[in-house]
């Protein structure tokens, strides 16, 4: 439910797990969603309260239902407009589709501040209703492996017994400069540009002198986290969003020059296998399906533990 283009479904395959069916709003997200998992049954529809699996899926069909409901309405990136209620209560759909198919497993993703939602508690409530145990767990992508520091809330289901707890496979974080093409040849132009932005300027000048000149580093757009609008790349990415939100700076000879990553840099900030194609939509469309997405190595190891604990 809610697939996107596949992210909690390719770390769920890397577990072991075959993939079947995929559902989401977005034409966009489905046509990618089947380019990577071409055997799926791939639909594109938006669910509502009466929603409903597809006519030809029975009880007991699926063994695992991955979930990733909207969480535009719960992140602080979205900002300060409020959606409707209506947008937030996708996370219920959930538990209307577990209690029609019964899957053994479910894992709902979101940001963490679905917690703090008034829905929540009524959502965790039609779960346990239906039997199954659960154990909600935040988990950051970096202690998995992915060069990204990328908290989001897992909420695990098992019908059959208590969850175990998920636990951490890399001891040391990979830094941003482990998927960023430094010598990759992509265009770039001067940071003192005519026309550049000054708060783009006072950014870099800012990471100039706490770095030194010469050395590279990432210009953040739209952080609110007080880190001065940059970052080094020896720690993991930031968070990415479904912004257009880092520019590399790198140098030739004196002058410092500025492009931003590429959609292939974040789709390897993200985790996703070298075979994950994003071959569709805009450049902005590819980063939204990013940015929107889960970290399949997070997920990878969620399976695991759910099917060999």
């Amino acid at each position: 439910m809610f697939c996107g283009a596949g992210g909690s479904s390719a770390g769920a395959r890397l577990a072991g797990a075959e993939i079947v069916r995929g559902i989401d709003a977005w034409d966009l997200a489905t046509v990618t969603f089947k380019d990577n998992f071409a055997n799926a049954v791939v639909e594109t529809r938006e669910l509502g309260p009466f929603s409903r699996p597809a006519a030809d899926m029975r009880e007991g069909e699926i063994d695992l239902l991955l979930a990733s409901p909207e969480c535009t309405n719960h992140s602080p990136a979205k900002g300060s407009r409020r959606r409707s209620e209506k947008s937030r209560q996708t996370s219920h759909y959930v538990a209307t589709f577990a209690k029609m198919l019964w899957p053994r497993w479910i894992v709902l993703e979101n940001v963490v501040q679905l917690r703090d939602w008034r829905g929540y508690a009524s959502l965790t409530k039609e779960l346990k209703k239906l039997g199954y145990h659960m154990r909600p767990q935040v988990l950051n992508a970096a202690d998995f492996g992915v060069p990204q520091t990328r908290r989001r809330l897992f909420v695990i289901c098992d019908r059959d017994r208590e969850p175990e707890s998920v636990k951490p496979r890399s001891r040391k974080r990979r830094p941003a400069e482990s998927v960023i093409d430094l010598e990759g040849g992509w265009p770039s132009r001067p940071l003192y540009a005519e026309g550049r932005a000054q708060a783009t300027i006072e950014r870099a000048e800012r990471a100039m002198a706490s770095l030194g000149k010469r050395a590279p580093f990432l210009i953040v757009y739209y952080g609110s986290d007080g880190a001065g609008g940059w970052q080094s790349l020896d720690r993991p990415l930031r968070t990415l969003t479904t912004l257009d939100r880092f520019g590399l700076v790198t140098w030739d000879g004196r002058e410092p020059m500025l492009r931003m990553l590429q959609v292939d840099e974040l789709r390897r900030a993200m985790g996703f296998p070298n075979t994950h194609s994003f071959d569709y939509g805009t450049r902005r469309d590819r980063i939204k399906l990013l940015g929107n997405g889960v970290a399949p190595p997070v997920m990878k190891a969620i399976v695991e533990t759910l099917a060999h604990p």
